[in-house]
């Protein structure tokens, strides 16, 4: 019997060309206001799959822009009642059912203080949907799944396209028009080897380096929630410093690694790993990828595939994807 998490998994490709046709207008307004008040500061809210989706938009916007993102911790406006200072700023709300009490909290605050509010969220009359000056419904439809897939596939198309309208970048905006065919390729790409590799894991490393680091953290999430593995998730550079204690034998490393301007500095330091004896992966050498258009999408295409053999890997383990033991699907935090 198939699981949801691999059937709505496969479901991503429609989703993001849902997404890119029914916001096209939405899109081109946003990238308008952007350009017209380019904001000084950015912020973002989210929680789990969603901020690591927040995460890969900070590094979009960061690495074209050149304008400073930050992860704003709801609490400290929901719990610990801070007034923020963000006037002329955005701020980016990525949510699932947008109605999590603090994330609703921290949109309405940076609103007041005069930040210019975006969210992007599957349920689209919700709190935070309702409440944001602009919302950009993901159009993912319903995950039964307690794993998010297809509506963090497409949060992460949606940055992209965010970035795309804001600074109006050509290449860009076309490589995120092809996303929806090669997301299809990638779902026909399988990883054989990381599911025998990883049967008899009770722990390993997955890294990243930029965009790629928010999907090392996505996947490591998913390593835990659906074959309850102990996945620890870290930059490719950050993992030489005290993590790198841990390296032993035969230690599994999954690392990604995109065409982009890290890709040299990823594969040193997998050459590294490789001395003490880990037994390292690289997704785009040893596992198969996709190559994007555009090489700050690629990550996209690479979590498409790592989904499906993670599911494989939570099948061959005995385990049912779509009910981890202690969690499920919305989860409201204060």
């Amino acid at each position: 019997m198939t699981s949801f998490m691999q059937s709505e998994a496969r479901e991503a490709p429609d989703a993001v060309q849902r997404f890119l046709d029914q916001n096209a207008r939405g899109l081109v307004d946003i990238g308008k206001q952007l350009a017209t008040s380019p904001p000084t500061v950015v912020l973002t809210s989210a929680r789990g799959s969603s901020d690591h989706a927040a995460a890969y938009f900070k590094y979009l916007t960061e690495i074209v822009t050149g304008t400073p993102v930050a992860s704003v911790g709801a609490s400290v406006v929901s719990v610990y009642g801070a007034k923020l200072k963000v006037r002329g700023g955005l701020m980016v709300t990525i949510s699932q059912s947008g109605k999590s009490p603090d994330i609703v909290a921290l949109q309405q605050a940076a609103k007041a203080s005069g930040a210019f509010t975006v969210a992007l969220v599957n349920v689209e009359h919700s709190p935070v949907a309702d409440a944001a000056d602009m919302c950009l419904p993901l159009h993912a439809g319903p995950e039964q799944s307690v794993a998010a897939t297809k509506s963090f596939i497409v949060s992460l198309a949606a940055a992209a396209a965010l970035v795309a309208a804001w600074t109006n970048d050509g290449a860009l905006q076309r490589a995120v028009a092809l996303l929806p065919q090669q997301l299809h390729e990638a779902c026909q790409v399988s990883w054989p080897r990381f599911v025998d590799g990883l049967r008899d894991a009770a722990s390993l490393y997955v890294l990243g380096r930029g965009p790629a680091l928010p999907v090392a953290a996505e996947t490591a999430l998913k390593l835990k929630e659906t074959c309850a593995i102990h996945a620890e998730a870290y930059s490719t550079a950050e993992v030489m410093h005290g993590p790198l204690e841990l390296v032993e034998k035969g230690f599994p490393v999954l690392a990604f690694a995109p065409h982009d301007a890290a890709r040299e500095g990823t594969l040193a330091a997998v050459a590294r790993l490789r001395r003490t004896g880990a037994h390292v992966l690289v997704v785009g050498e040893d596992l198969p990828s996709i190559e994007a258009a555009h090489p700050l999408l690629e990550p996209i295409l690479m979590v498409q595939t790592a989904y499906l053999a993670i599911e494989k890997l939570a099948v061959a383990l005995g385990r049912n994807p779509d009910q981890p033991r202690l969690l499920q699907k919305v989860t409201e935090t204060l």
